[in-house]
């Protein structure tokens, strides 16, 4: 099992879109990262330590595509990251007691499209069928109002510089407060001008789900590699 949830993540992601993901590949995967959840809900670097925003979004991504998201605590978890949305400033912070940053517009509101996924293959009765489990109008505002440079790109938070990380996962995290499900069950919810919206992004891989489709159809294609080695 690997010690990170990020490399896991990776891993995993690859692994999928590549056709080559095997029970041998990721044997102890699943378990290891349920083990990372701790008390607060979240999941942490390693067994016991503090939930973050980044690690969680990692290791529930990586259980979603393993199929194993039943190992955590669902509920535990939706505690926790919708209360990672501040109610003054409307965007997500990573960690208790921290300060909102930019970033966590994805690592954090990427979370719910997969808990409400999860819930809705549980049977639950109470979720809704056309907005996700947190404030979309305000992470928008947030993202909009406070984290464009007026030279371009996007940053953490007021007074902070620009970069490509933070410009990378705003965009990604407006993208996912746009847009609810797909097919017949979409919804969009866009603050603002029309110019303002953005392509829907796959919140699993955060990439077009059309280039998600587009990858999974040629390498399914190909034939999965042996784990054996070569004689």
């Amino acid at each position: 099992a690997p010690v990170s949830r990020r490399s896991a993540y990776c891993a995993a992601s690859v692994a999928s879109l590549t056709n080559v993901l095997t029970p041998a590949l990721f044997a102890g995967t699943a378990e290891w990262i349920a083990r990372c959840q701790n008390w607060e809900g979240g999941i942490g670097g390693v067994p016991g330590m503090e939930a973050h925003g980044g690690y969680t979004f990692c290791g529930v991504a990586a259980l979603v595509i393993l199929k194993k998201e039943h190992l955590l605590n669902l509920r535990s978890l939706l505690h926790w990251v919708t209360g990672r949305q501040m109610r003054f400033e409307g965007g997500f912070q990573g960690r208790c007691n921290k300060l909102v940053d930019g970033c966590y517009s994805f690592w954090q509101a990427g979370l719910l499209p997969l808990l409400h996924r999860a819930l809705h293959a549980r049977g639950d009765m109470a979720l809704s069928m056309a907005r996700w489990m947190f404030d979309q109008s305000a992470l928008q505002e947030y993202i909009l109002l406070c984290c464009q440079c007026p030279a371009g790109g996007l940053l953490d938070k007021p007074g902070k510089s620009r970069d490509f990380y933070h410009t990378c996962y705003c965009l990604s995290g407006l993208a996912i407060a746009q847009h609810f499900g797909s097919g017949d069950l979409h919804h969009e919810v866009v603050l603002g001008v029309p110019e303002n919206r953005l392509q829907a992004t796959h919140p699993v891989y955060n990439i077009a789900p059309e280039k998600v489709v587009r990858a999974v159809m040629h390498f399914l294609q190909q034939p999965v590699p042996s784990l054996e080695p070569a004689t």
